[in-house]
């Protein structure tokens, strides 16, 4: 809700100053801020509907579609980003001079202000309830923080050569390249990392060493762990894995030595969902 309401109030901002300065760069930040805006009530859905228990129909949860709303957020940015160019090129060949100037340099440092502190903010619960949803979000804000400043200081870079009787207009259409450059950049690492999980690939090797080192913590000497299997949906972590324990073992022994891996495993991975299949040793 802080993102969405954040990005109502700069995309007004931005299409007023944009429309008032004729300036392309700042209506590319507008449409830039309107792809946030999406991106928001995307996240606000996707997490609303992701945290939803487990049911009949749904056996492992909601949690994947925190990754379809990134991926569909990265779809809309690389769009924006083809529009930016597009338009940019067109005042490349048909320049105009920008009003306003004054103006535009204020919005988009407000602006920038404004997305780092909300980016910041949702960099903090991102990371505190392990959300793809919101992480992209916060993303999205900070690469607006960077094109917000770029666009500001092309805009005062204009004014500075205006005054010494240069005519620098040409660097608006370029400064909004840029931004669209460094978004689409931007698009696409979101939807790599957004559209593994739909093709459960396997946790990062950071992640496959902890899991590692709590089975060693609670099975000394014992090396053979085989077919582990890791995924990920949304910031659910599924792993799944064959431990092999001394045939000796009673059932009830085994299993509190499973208890006692998938709670470590789960402290050090939260949100982890442990599967763990025990086979005596010598089996074959």
């Amino acid at each position: 809700m802080v993102s969405v309401s954040s990005n109502v109030c700069l995309l007004a901002m931005k299409l007023t100053a944009g429309f008032l300065s004729g300036s392309v760069s700042i209506i590319s930040e507008a449409i830039h801020s309107g792809m946030d805006l999406i991106a928001s009530c995307i996240a606000l859905f996707s997490v609303r509907k992701s945290d939803i228990p487990p049911d009949r129909s749904h056996p492992y949860g909601h949690d994947k579609i925190e990754n379809i709303s990134g991926v569909i957020e990265a779809v809309l940015i690389l769009i924006a980003s083809a529009w930016i160019i597009f338009a940019a090129v067109r005042h490349l060949i048909q320049p105009a001079k920008i009003e306003s100037l004054g103006l535009g340099f204020l919005v988009m440092l407000i602006s920038a202000l404004v997305n780092a502190f909300v980016s910041r903010y949702l960099y903090k619960v991102a990371k505190e309830e392990h959300s793809v949803a919101l992480a992209a979000d916060a993303l999205h804000l900070k690469a607006d923080v960077l094109t917000s400043l770029g666009v500001g200081i092309g805009l005062f870079g204009i004014w500075i050569a205006s005054r010494l009787g240069y005519d620098l207009y040409f660097l608006d259409p370029v400064i909004a390249i840029g931004v669209a450059l460094f978004i689409i950049k931007e698009a696409v690492e979101m939807l790599i990392q957004a559209f593994q999980p739909l093709v459960d690939h396997s946790l990062d090797e950071g992640e496959l060493t902890i899991i590692a080192e709590a089975i060693q913590q609670h099975c000394p000497g014992i090396d053979d762990c085989h077919d582990l299997r890791t995924r990920r949906a949304g910031r659910r972590r599924h792993i799944d894995f064959h431990l092999t324990l001394p045939s000796e073992m009673t059932v009830a022994q085994s299993h509190d030595i499973c208890d006692q891996i998938e709670r470590d495993i789960e402290q050090r991975l939260p949100y982890s969902a442990v599967l763990i299949h025990v086979e005596p040793m010598g089996h074959k």
